[in-house]
């Protein structure tokens, strides 16, 4: 029995004007259509026939309106990568990137598809055709909406033209697919999250001469948190916009890596504090910091300006939803907890792990490769929601404690008076 062969793929991702696309053929498919090598010596494959690839490409390819314009075609970037699919396995493919244009005045959502690559020396070939990215319909995070499957047609023995046809979406559509994608990213964002609560950690508490004292009542913990809250709104919600307009643009590893500094020196201000009472500005700063981030998400989506307007009002919308949901679900419990004097074993705890999980991202973005102890902070954070409802126990067991020695100071402020008076 002959194993199965792996499938071509073909992504649209729909701009305002124009369509970007991705072709990825698998090499082993290829080769029957083809007139060189493509399966061995794959490093010199792209220097030696980079320009014949291009050309068979751009030779099976086409769009037409539909009234029968042909679109232009520009070959972007042909690269190789490493594929897996469930039946075949491991492979290397072809990743051909794409620039599509309709002819003015003709929309971008509705043309025919003649493409047969691969298919038209390889009868059993399938192309699956899928939309990545089309923001005015929601799709917006890679998700892959298929359109179809281009297949010999057996009966006619022949290839026919996939009509596509994209629904007419609305901005309305768009910005709320922006909101969930902002939840989304901080409900998946591991080191956003750690940042957020550690930053918490000591924030109910008072500071005298570098070292964490006492509670400083409820009302004083929830201006503090207001502030701080709104400081790093006002940070990320900046660098944000900048980011995403692209009038501000870093490398994505410096960030990357500068955001888990940012949890190590927060973590060492909620083991002592460093910055007492300037936690404002810190909290603004290094918003900042994970603003840029958050944009880069953004920046690769290529929108008009208004789009993109809606995306980053909309994706803040979301970042601060679900940051507001993380507050209401720990920060209650920990003001109760911060009333007992235990309240410092778990803010240490909490502060070692942060540095802990901060330097393991630091090493893993600087090499590029995950280590055994961010893989495991991983794994603990995959378990979030029982660490969540482990706060509202621990609170439970501090407000009894509480409760008990009240009790027991009252019973013994009574003793005392009774002994006084008789």
């Amino acid at each position: 029995m002959g194993h199965p062969m792996p499938h071509s793929v073909l992504s649209f991702y729909v701009q305002s004007v124009n369509l970007e696309a991705e072709l990825r053929l698998p090499l082993k498919e290829l080769q029957f259509a083809v007139p060189f090598d493509v399966t061995t010596h794959t490093e010199d494959l792209l220097q030696e026939h980079g320009e014949q690839l291009s050309d068979y490409i751009m030779s099976h390819l086409s769009l037409q309106s539909i009234n029968g314009k042909a679109w232009k075609i520009t070959i972007n970037e042909v690269s190789l990568s490493e594929a897996e699919q469930t039946a075949t396995g491991n492979y290397q493919e072809l990743d051909v990137r794409l620039l599509l244009q309709p002819p003015p005045g003709e929309s971008n959502r509705s043309f025919n598809l003649f493409y047969d690559g691969i298919l038209h020396q390889v009868a059993t070939h399938k192309i699956f055709v899928n939309v990545k990215q089309d923001w005015q319909n929601g799709i917006a995070a890679n998700t892959e909406n298929n359109l179809g499957v281009i297949e010999l047609d057996i009966a006619n023995n022949d290839i026919p033209p996939m009509q596509i046809n994209l629904a007419g979406g609305s901005k309305f559509k768009g910005f709320k697919s922006m909101v969930w994608l902002g939840i989304h990213h901080i409900a998946e964002g591991t080191d956003h999250l750690l940042f957020l609560l550690v930053l918490l950690l000591p924030s109910m508490l008072l500071a005298d001469k570098r070292r964490w004292t006492k509670f400083g009542g409820t009302h004083y913990s929830l201006v503090r948190l207001l502030k701080l809250v709104t400081a790093f709104t006002l940070g990320h919600s900046i660098s944000l916009f900048f980011g995403s307009m692209q009038w501000l643009s870093l490398p994505q590893q410096p960030v990357e890596i500068a955001i888990a500094i940012t949890i190590f020196v927060t973590a060492l201000h909620a083991l002592r504090p460093i910055f007492p009472y300037k936690e404002v500005l810190i909290a603004s700063s290094f918003g900042l910091i994970h603003g840029l981030a958050f944009s880069t998400i953004l920046s690769e989506l290529h929108l008009s300006s208004a789009e993109m307007l809606l995306s980053i009002l909309g994706f803040n919308i979301g970042i601060e939803l679900m940051q507001l949901f993380v507050i209401l679900l720990t920060m209650p419990w920990l003001i109760i907890l911060a009333k007992n004097k235990f309240y410092h074993i778990w803010r240490i705890s909490g502060a070692i792990f942060a540095i802990i999980a901060s330097l393991a991202w630091t090493i893993e973005r600087i090499t590029d490769t995950p280590n055994m102890v961010s893989i495991f902070v991983q794994q603990i954070f995959n378990q979030g929601k029982w660490i969540i409802l482990v706060l509202p126990v621990l609170a439970a067991v501090s407000y009894l404690v509480l409760r008990y020695k009240s009790a027991d100071n009252q019973k013994s402020i009574r003793q005392s008076v009774y002994e006084i008076e008789s």
